[in-house]
């Protein structure tokens, strides 16, 4: 695909991998709207790119937010074209209640859901889009201590799967993103956590590789998108371990165990 000229949406705009997301977008010559809770980061994102950004308060898990963006969009500069579903939580440690998974499930994976409801159908009258889902390697692999993050990230990676082979021949492109420790408020929080299982998910992040910059994830993401490539891995060697999970996967979890006792 080609970014320049294009219109993009980019959840979660306001800081860590949104932020870069949205201002890698611009250095490829989009115009780009960006949504966040925090108004006040959205704001000094989009200040920071200049007359090709909009800022928008916006919570991503609810359609009439979603589609405040896209409007936004459409009257500062033109339909959408590329929407990126980045906005997430880490969620509570351990299994968490009712509300917490009320929550997680809202933003990690109805967001994107959501989004695509009232996307597909302009983009196929259209006869093109592009979806990008910032997952997580937690999607291909999991995530320690913390079910809820685990659970929600699998099921994005699974959606944005769906999406793509249903929706491909109709020209609509996803592109779905799977870091592992990313330099972000989201793994500062989690790794300083008052709660020892909170800090044993964020130490499982921590040791499994090298902990990256966000402008290194919006940089292998935009390479994918401009390939139509599925699968974003940042961090390349995610490749591998997921391929050992699948060739043996009672020995996966053996291992994980392990992983985790070292952990404890």
């Amino acid at each position: 695909m080609d970014i320049d000229g294009t219109v993009a949406v980019v959840t979660g705009g306001g800081s860590g991998i949104g932020r870069a997301l949205a201002e890698a977008l611009a250095g490829a010559g989009a115009r780009v709207v960006v949504g966040d809770l925090d108004e006040g980061g959205a704001r000094e994102t989009a200040a920071a790119i200049g007359a090709a950004a909009a800022a928008v308060r916006a919570d991503a898990s609810l359609s009439a937010d979603i589609e405040t963006l896209l409007s936004t969009a459409e009257s500062d500069f033109g339909p959408v074209d590329i929407y990126v579903a980045n906005a997430g939580i880490m969620g509570p440690s351990g299994l968490g209640t009712d509300d917490d998974w009320d929550r997680i499930l809202n933003v990690n994976l109805l967001a994107h859901t959501r989004a695509a409801m009232l996307l597909v159908p302009r983009w196929q009258a259209r006869g093109g889009g592009y979806f990008v889902s910032v997952a997580s390697a937690a999607g291909l692999l999991t995530q320690l201590g913390a079910a809820g993050y685990a659970v929600t990230k699998h099921a994005a990676v699974g959606f944005a799967e769906w999406l793509t082979i249903t929706y491909g021949d109709d020209g609509i492109g996803v592109t779905c993103v799977c870091p592992l420790g990313v330099d972000t408020p989201l793994l500062q929080a989690v790794t300083a956590s008052d709660d020892p299982v909170g800090r044993l998910s964020g130490a499982s992040v921590v040791r499994s590789g090298a902990v990256i910059s966000p402008d290194d994830v919006a940089e292998t993401t935009i390479e994918a998108i401009r390939a139509d490539r599925f699968l974003a891995l940042p961090h390349p060697e995610v490749l591998d371990m997921y391929r050992r999970k699948g060739s043996d996967y009672d020995r996966w979890i053996a291992g994980m165990r392990r992983y985790q006792r070292s952990l404890d």
